[in-house]
């Protein structure tokens, strides 16, 4: 075999091997989604929709223009604007081939070129561009490419083709330790209150372990043998919207005017 022959086969071979080389996918980032901590949004997905983009709305009982708009991870972020598209929009770039989308902003609260922190501001929720109304369009794209959405590891594929038929409750931005998530147990169903002062009850916390967000001095709950708690603890309820609160009181491992996780830790101020 001559040397250009015998150079031509190694050439082909090394060539055929990086061909069977698989090269590894960039793991994700954390995503979260991208509004803010304790809000209940409901989603969907409809076929005009490319990329496998979703829609959100709000549904805990605020407004969802003017809400503010969350880096669902950190990165680096692009200001842009399309009439007849998307809008104001927002485009972060996490590295590793990796980036989100956030269309129809009413507002841009970064600017063009910002490195931005999970949770961070970078817009409001409007319905700029080619929009019928408020409403943040999402997505996530690896290598230009779209990704079924996936919120802290869990994906919300497969897709409702019409709002209010799943939801979604934020942690993005929540602070604190564990995610902005401090586990507790609660000895009894504890009914749940859209603020530390009202009395109309929303809905309620099951018996068990559950997540709370931060503490808010209240109103009183006592019982006849005389233990009291003046803090209450928000949370999501188990039936009813999110963002809701629940009274210390039902906590399963501490007193009178205590507010601590299991481990503890003493639950930080909302």
């Amino acid at each position: 075999m001559s040397l250009r022959r015998a150079l031509s086969v190694i050439v082909a071979s090394v060539i055929g091997l990086i061909g069977l080389t698989a090269v590894p996918a960039q793991a994700a980032p954390n995503f979260k989604a991208p509004y803010p901590c304790g809000q209940q949004w409901t989603y969907s997905h409809h076929s005009a929709e490319v990329r496998l983009a979703l829609d959100f709305v709000r549904t805990d009982g605020g407004s969802t223009a003017g809400t503010p708009v969350l880096a669902s991870a950190s990165g680096t972020a692009y200001r842009y604007y399309e009439g007849g598209g998307a809008g104001n929009y927002v485009v972060i770039d996490h590295g590793g081939g990796w980036k989100t989308y956030y269309f129809h902003l009413s507002a841009f609260a970064i600017s063009n070129g910002q490195n931005v922190a999970q949770g961070q501001q970078i817009g409001s929720t409007g319905s700029t561009g080619n929009s019928s109304g408020a409403h943040i369009h999402y997505e996530q794209l690896y290598n230009g490419v779209g990704q079924p959405i996936v919120i802290n590891g869990g994906s919300l594929a497969p897709y409702p083709g019409a709002y209010y038929q799943r939801y979604l409750t934020s942690d993005n931005g929540c602070g604190g330790g564990g995610g902005g998530k401090y586990w507790v147990d609660t000895f009894s169903n504890a009914p749940g209150y859209a603020s530390p002062s009202s009395t109309a009850q929303t809905g309620t916390l099951y018996k068990g372990t559950n997540y709370v967000f931060c503490k808010v001095w209240g109103r009183e709950i006592r019982d006849g043998s005389g233990n009291f708690n003046h803090w209450w603890l928000r949370t999501d309820l188990d039936v009813g919207p999110g963002n809701q609160y629940v009274s210390a009181y039902y906590l399963a491992r501490w007193g009178n005017d205590q507010a601590r996780d299991n481990n503890g830790t003493v639950i930080p101020d909302c």
